[in-house]
């Protein structure tokens, strides 16, 4: 019996009890577990972006760069999750030199959300990217809940989405 016991316990356990996984670990940032920061700015397209008007949302914000071989590698999986969760805020951020190169990533990857060109990197400051790729998850709340930085993959940032979109 007491085999039995145990054995229910480290399966429970190892399966993390049921198919519902938990917010995965996070990068470091000072950002984590503080509001958003909010911004205003134009796309690549021209069309406004307001992080204000999203209150009440899950927010993704992902900076990235051509020159940046992980970020390029990421595009296709933030592509992806940004269709499959119509209802989460995916905004990119492009830290390229020029909006020419931003534009050619979003062409080439396909890009349907929206892209702004971080010209002087004031967003990055803002957001104290120190290393690149980085992913910021805020909850419908607009509290930063997970920062994706070098380390954290594709499953990693499902896992903060389906957790904040809960």
């Amino acid at each position: 019996m007491r085999h039995a016991l145990v054995s229910v316990a480290l399966g429970l356990a190892l399966t993390g009890c049921g198919s519902e996984r938990g917010l995965p670990a996070s990068a470091s940032s000072p950002l984590s577990g503080k509001p958003l920061p909010s911004f205003s700015r134009r796309t690549l397209g021209g069309a406004p972006v307001d992080t204000k008007a999203l209150a009440g949302k899950v927010v993704v914000v992902k900076f990235f760069a051509e020159y940046c071989a992980p970020c390029t590698k990421t595009l296709p999986a933030a592509q992806a999750l940004a269709t499959e969760h119509p209802e989460v805020a995916f905004i990119g951020i492009s830290e390229d030199e020029h909006a020419s190169t931003a534009a050619e990533l979003v062409r080439r990857h396909g890009l349907t959300f929206p892209v702004i060109h971080d010209s002087g990197q004031v967003l990055s400051g803002r957001f104290r990217v120190r290393e690149m790729p980085a992913t910021f998850v805020a909850g419908k709340d607009g509290v930063v809940r997970w920062v994706g930085g070098e380390n954290q993959d594709e499953t990693a940032l499902r896992d903060a989405i389906e957790h904040a979109v809960k």
